[in-house]
């Protein structure tokens, strides 16, 4: 594995065979010997930048696997609510509040009652509101308590030693039928 300067030098006497052959095996050491070291410096940034990199990419991932925690809820909220949801087919109209606006779902006289009573609760449903029972709905509100739009059955959670006072107290007037909003 000589070079052609090499043989040359040989061929004119001005080199011996075994100064040539000390420098073809300096030359495969340089070749396969390892590099030299790089400079503190350059080791301390390289490792600075090994853990930045490494840091950002932790936060990434968890950013990544918040998000699809996130999706996973979400699906699961609209498997329960599309499992439970109860038919609406009443001409009632039963208003109730959303983020400001006033929002109308037609019901029946049984499901109204259901309503004012916390049976069954309005949850958001895509663009839409489907009405689902009291045991889908705590379900819903451990996954996602901001689809559940009104639930009449938690708000009046605390306090029902006054309400049924109340109750009783106003059970002795009569309501005018024309009377519903």
């Amino acid at each position: 594995m000589r070079n052609p300067l090499q043989e040359q030098l040989l061929k004119a006497g001005l080199a011996k065979k075994s100064q040539v052959a000390k420098a073809v095996r300096e030359q495969q050491k340089q070749r396969q010997g390892k590099a030299p070291a790089p400079d503190d410096a350059e080791r301390i940034d390289a490792r600075r930048l090994q853990a930045e990199r490494a840091e950002r990419d932790r936060a990434l991932a968890a950013e990544h696997n918040a998000q699809a925690r996130i999706r996973e809820t979400r699906a699961q909220v609209r498997q329960i609510v599309d499992a439970n949801k109860v038919a609406r087919e009443g001409e009632i109209p039963y208003g109730f509040d959303d983020a400001g606006s006033i929002k109308r779902l037609y019901v029946d006289a049984t499901q109204r009652g259901l309503l004012a009573r916390g049976g069954l609760v309005i949850v958001r449903h895509g663009d839409d509101y489907e009405l689902i029972p009291r045991a889908a709905a705590d379900k819903v509100h451990e996954r996602d308590a901001a689809m559940i739009v009104l639930d009449h059955g938690r708000d009046g959670g605390s306090g029902n030693a006054s309400s049924d006072e109340d109750d009783d107290y106003y059970s002795r007037f009569q309501v005018p039928d024309d009377l519903v909003w």
